[in-house]
């Protein structure tokens, strides 16, 4: 078994997880209730707005995975598409960042951006 797969593949990987940080972070302050994991009383604050990042970092997910797979399976270039792809989760993790920061136009200015890549994935196969 050879790990050599494209970098687009390891960064579905890692945003696949994304979204389990962001809820690490909602869920590792004092005074978390794990007997009431999705009883939002408890999230209030940062902890509310990481619990946010992570129902979104969800949300984006499908369409990332689908454009990574239909561009890899008909023929987008491994090299654009690992760098879209990369940059992507640099986005995503920037988007993270600015929810848990409070920074809304900051966070909406960079949804755009990952959005933007997002279809310039899936058009790989055709800007190639």
């Amino acid at each position: 078994m050879s790990l050599s797969l494209p970098g687009a593949y390891w960064c579905v990987l890692i945003a696949a997880l994304l979204p389990y940080v962001w809820i690490g972070v909602a869920k590792w302050q004092p005074g978390y209730n794990n007997a009431m994991p999705r009883d939002l009383k408890h999230y209030q604050g940062a902890r509310r707005r990481a619990h946010d990042a992570h129902l979104n970092a969800f949300e984006a997910l499908p369409f990332f995975i689908g454009a990574v797979a239909l561009a890899l399976q008909f023929g987008g270039k491994s090299l654009l598409l690992d760098l879209l792809s990369v940059l992507w989760v640099a986005l995503r993790i920037a988007h993270g960042l600015a929810y848990l920061w409070d920074r809304p136009l900051t966070r909406s200015s960079v949804w755009v951006a990952a959005l933007a890549v997002n279809i310039a994935i899936f058009l790989t196969p055709a800007l190639t």
